[in-house]
């Protein structure tokens, strides 16, 4: 009988004790990463990282946290024909027979499902324009690092819904998070988005305002994004008019709660979304955010790779 192989396409195919035990993983090996021990757990593991799209977070943090782990990566960009040289079909069940698991960065959603529809090793989502789910787990281990808890917290999301706020609601919902955005109407969750996450969390409490100041009040978290992300730069110019008023700024830090902290999942549009004072100031932790990348998906792919055995 063939094994199904798990993927991680969106926080939809984690259960929540699959989620607390990533981080418990990833709790561990960061501790022996910082006495300088880097436990070889996946020896002669091979990773390929596909991407479309640029990165440093992303790709850095994956290639480091593999050579912690004992294992490689290749990086594949479109020399390899990926998406024109031959069918996805053939591409992806030729690469899963050379390499252990895939990370794809893409510009479609659709291109990692279709991936994962025809590979036979897993494949991690790396950013789609639907979901960043490596992004969200890690934020959700970083917020836990930070107050010891997650359940009960209140997170408020600052701008556009775009992929990493529907992947932060998918893990806040599972973890009992509160979460409260403030977005303008076009650019909310969709009520395909919102049925699914009704589905996936009965219980998760998500609030939708357009004041922001009413969302960052009872926050232990304010979390912002770029308000273009790539591919929408023709609408850049009309973005920046609407989301004007959802910039995240000294005054809307004071209304938030006393010891909230300020995240973005960056690269950063200093002077849009945020200014200076905020994420260079004492409530910032978006450095530790994203070095928790590495130490996430350390705990993921140890956690991800064993389950196929």
């Amino acid at each position: 009988m063939v094994k199904k192989v798990r993927h991680l396409l969106t926080l939809a195919d984690l259960s929540a004790a699959e989620m607390e035990r990533i981080f418990s993983i990833a709790e561990d090996l960061k501790s022996k990463w910082a006495k300088g021990i880097r436990e070889p757990l996946l020896p002669g593991r091979v990773m390929a990282l596909l991407f479309e799209k640029p990165s440093l977070r992303t790709r850095v943090s994956f290639e480091a946290c593999m050579a912690h782990l004992g294992g490689s990566s290749l990086f594949l960009g479109q020399e390899t024909g990926f998406g024109t040289r031959e069918t996805m079909a053939d591409f992806a069940r030729v690469l899963s027979q050379y390499v252990d698991v895939i990370v794809a960065r893409t510009y479609r959603h659709q291109t990692v499902v279709e991936l994962a529809q025809y590979a036979q090793c897993p494949v991690i989502n790396g950013l789609s324009d639907l979901a960043h789910p490596c992004q969200a787990l890690a934020d959700l281990f970083t917020i836990r690092e930070l107050f010891g808890r997650l359940r009960g917290l209140t997170l408020a999301w600052i701008g556009d819904g775009n992929n990493v706020a529907r992947s932060l609601a998918r893990g806040c919902g599972k973890l009992g998070i509160r979460m409260v955005m403030a977005t303008p109407p076009p650019y909310r969750f969709d009520e395909a988005f919102l049925e699914e996450l009704r589905r996936d969390a009965p219980e998760f409490e998500l609030v939708v305002t357009d004041d922001p100041v009413e969302a960052v009040q009872d926050a232990a978290v304010i979390y912002t994004d770029v308000w273009t992300s790539m591919g929408q730069e023709a609408e850049a110019a009309q973005r920046r008019r609407i989301f004007a008023p959802y910039q995240v700024n000294a005054a809307l830090m004071a209304h938030a709660q006393k010891g909230a902290v300020f995240m973005h999942c960056m690269p950063a549009h200093r002077g849009e979304e945020v200014t200076d004072e905020v994420i260079d100031g004492p409530q910032s932790v978006v450095i530790q955010q994203a070095a928790n990348r590495m130490h996430l998906q350390k705990g993921l792919l140890a956690w991800l790779l064993a389950a196929q055995n």
